[in-house]
């Protein structure tokens, strides 16, 4: 199987009756309700669930909820979460899984320590540089300033560096580090 399913090519059908148990659904399962449910299909834009205790409901977690960091759940994976919206269009609750709602972003911590030297593992070696691990789901590019002959010979995949953040792009995600020594 790829890695992206609908819910219906794992057997997973949303039931013929959703239209006419719609009504019931939003008010058994309002905004703010707590569900657990079962992962039955994923898709680039997000995950589908079978919700425990209504058959007929489908929810959605879409990506645009998801920290940056963090994976969509396998098919077949037990989540928890909240309603947050209904779409009576198609029938579906929309979810935030409760894992993506207890993430803390670590990044905003980073503008704050523009100038400072920080340690971090290297997590890959690009033709543009080095990217670098600071702290869970932040990491930053060391750029190109030599040949990547001679970075290949300065460091490593998993190595620890220390690094200075030069700078930090919330809008667009990106942290900017120089290289200050090899630990």
């Amino acid at each position: 199987m790829s890695e992206y399913a609908w819910s219906s090519e794992n057997g997973r059908c949303q039931a013929a009756g959703a239209a006419a148990a719609w009504p019931e659904t939003v008010r058994s399962l309002p905004v703010g309700t707590s569900i657990t449910g079962e992962v039955i299909g994923r898709q680039p834009f997000g995950v589908f669930l079978s919700v425990d205790g209504w058959p007929e409901a489908v929810g959605l977690a879409r990506v645009d909820r998801m920290p940056r960091c963090m994976e969509l759940p396998p098919v077949g994976q037990l989540v928890t979460g909240e309603v947050v919206w209904h779409a009576e269009h198609n029938h579906q609750v929309g979810i935030v899984l409760r894992e993506w709602a207890e993430h803390e972003d670590l990044l905003p911590r980073f503008v704050e320590r523009v100038g400072q030297t920080v340690t971090g593992r290297v997590t890959k070696i690009a033709p543009i540089g080095f990217f670098v691990r600071m702290a869970d789901c932040v990491e930053g590019l060391v750029p190109l300033t030599e040949p990547v002959a001679d970075i290949a010979k300065s460091v490593r995949e998993g190595q620890t560096v220390w690094v200075r953040v030069v700078a930090v792009d919330l809008e667009r995600t990106r942290v900017v580090l120089a290289a200050e020594s090899v630990a």
